[in-house]
């Protein structure tokens, strides 16, 4: 891959920078070849701050750094989208962006997380876990529990019980995900579904 540092005329190109995991973008700054090699070595976002006519580590004086996790090049070579995981608010004004947003996950992302999690447990399979517990009794424990956890979060409901409904829903999620993974799908599949019926 040959980066454009040439097409703006300066030798700079743009770097969006984004939350890795609340896919929030945090915010853009330029970055110069010698900025771009630094940040593939130290996994640390930094720039060709214009102002101060240097390379400028992010964070470098605040310790709020911008901890690389990957680097996209877009398909004219010269734009990068870089995801990071920040270490405290990204902008000099003490917010969470720059663009002055709270760099919150939306709940629905916390289902992916979720997913993510149990598919690594059916991967690792580590000792003395409930879900590395539930794999290995297989099938027809999985679908047990699916099943009790329907029948409870039934009787949470029609008791009008919301404290205890909403337990059980969640416990009726979470081995739902379960049993999703060991046939080998995903919560995003159960997604599509509903979406090619909407």
């Amino acid at each position: 891959m040959n980066l454009d540092f040439d097409k703006l005329g300066n030798g700079l190109i743009p770097a969006v920078i984004q939350d890795a995991s609340t896919q929030k973008v945090l915010m853009v700054g330029f970055m110069n070849a010698d900025a771009y090699n630094k940040t593939k070595e130290e996994r640390k976002v930094t720039f060709y701050s214009r102002t101060k006519n240097r390379l400028w580590t992010k964070g470098e004086e605040s310790g709020n750094f911008l901890n690389v996790i990957s680097i996209l090049v877009d398909c004219d070579n010269d734009t990068l989208l870089i995801k990071a995981n920040p270490v405290g608010p990204v902008c000099h004004t003490g917010a969470d962006t720059c663009f002055n947003e709270k760099n919150e996950a939306d709940d629905f992302a916390f289902l992916k997380h979720l997913q993510d999690f149990i598919d690594q447990r059916k991967e690792e399979m580590p000792e003395g876990s409930y879900t590395t517990m539930l794999f290995q009794k297989g099938i027809r424990k999985i679908t047990q529990k699916v099943g009790e956890e329907a029948v409870e979060t039934i009787i949470g409901a029609m008791a009008e019980d919301d404290e205890n409904f909403m337990y059980e829903a969640a416990d009726l999620l979470y081995h739902l995900i379960v049993l999703l993974t060991y046939k080998g799908y995903r919560i995003e599949n159960v997604i599509q579904e509903l979406k090619t019926r909407h």
